[in-house]
């Protein structure tokens, strides 16, 4: 994934703060960059980028999740379109997909509370991510690149 968007001045403060010189590749299309991750598993903060025509499947929340995107456009399951500036509640126990669409990266600050279990259309839940995976997949990506983890809990 390119990382064009290195320059922009909230993801130069998010690589500073986690110690990175790059975005933490999720999947096709998908990174994130971690902010801070809440006390005792609580959740987490990030940034979240997509490459359009990304789409996040059918997932729910444990508990409330704000979204606020910073650049690029969404579009969720309801049909709302959201783009740069507006802003997205979601309650918890919300089951949702949302797809970025448009013709530039979408980057969404995300406050995550509780875990994410992404579902069928049955409601089974077929792959769940908790605080515990974030860090871990932080940390992974941290050693991998030669870099020490920072206690981004404490930060």
């Amino acid at each position: 994934m390119p990382d064009t968007d290195l320059s922009l001045p909230f993801v130069a403060s998010a690589l500073r703060r986690a110690g990175l010189d790059g975005w933490i590749p999720e999947g096709d299309g998908k990174a994130s960059l971690p902010l801070q991750f809440l006390p005792d598993g609580a959740g987490w903060v990030e940034l979240m980028r997509l490459e359009p025509g990304v789409r996040i499947g059918l997932h729910r929340h444990s508990g409330e999740v704000h979204a606020l995107n910073l650049q690029g456009t969404r579009r969720l399951s309801d049909g709302r379109t959201i783009g740069p500036g507006d802003y997205v509640f979601e309650p918890t126990g919300n089951v949702d997909w949302w797809q970025a669409v448009g013709d530039e990266p979408l980057i969404v600050h995300v406050v995550v509370k509780g875990h994410v279990e992404y579902v069928k259309a049955d409601g089974s839940v077929t792959r769940r991510i908790t605080t515990a995976d974030r860090i871990a997949d932080y940390e992974k990506h941290c050693e991998a690149a030669g870099v020490s983890a920072r206690n981004l809990e404490t930060v």
